[in-house]
């Protein structure tokens, strides 16, 4: 852990300094967040939600905190399972099967006026929501977030194997996809 994390869990545990160290974190942490969130949920409106409850879920979490792993880890954790569960929920209240979710994912990403990919961009997204969820999260944090497998098994609870693995399957889909698409 960094000298400066250090003094930002002394800060944190300070209550009066508490809630000017939170706001660096959410100043620190809200963009790559947005992003990480936005690749799975697609809507920038949906997005911004999920982050919403990700650093309220944070903020109330704080006490329970205790710096056995970064805080940057602690985020993304949280932020991850406010996804899952959010998307969870969203199937659930349109009664949708995967395939369904699938399409309407897709659907409010052509229409969402935030997203300014090209034809190549949009194709790369179809491939990526054709994944299962977990394969897709996996996909998504390496591909796009550069994140360790060291720094995903502490995130997701997934051995280092189990991440390759499903790293590679979805490569392995994503690759199946486009070249069907061609």
């Amino acid at each position: 852990m960094s000298q400066t994390e250090a003094e930002l869990l002394l800060q944190l545990n300070n209550s009066h300094k508490r809630t000017a160290a939170f706001s660096g974190i959410v100043r620190s942490y809200q963009e790559r967040l947005y992003w990480h969130i936005r690749k799975m949920v697609l809507s920038h409106d949906d997005a911004n939600d999920v982050l919403q409850n990700t650093f309220m879920k944070a903020w109330n979490g704080l006490d329970g905190f205790r710096g056995d792993s970064q805080i940057s880890t602690w985020l993304y954790k949280i932020a991850t399972n406010e996804t899952l569960t959010f998307l969870t929920n969203k199937r659930l209240r349109n009664s949708t099967s995967m395939d369904d979710e699938e399409m309407i994912l897709l659907q409010n990403l052509q229409s969402d006026t935030y997203f300014n990919g090209n034809e190549v961009e949009m194709k790369l997204q179809k491939a990526i929501l054709t994944l299962p969820e977990k394969q897709r999260l996996v996909f998504n944090m390496k591909y796009f977030d550069d994140i360790t497998y060291e720094e995903m098994e502490a995130i997701l609870g997934t051995t280092v194997g189990a991440l390759k693995a499903s790293y590679h399957h979805a490569v392995k889909k994503i690759e199946k996809f486009l070249e069907n698409e061609e």
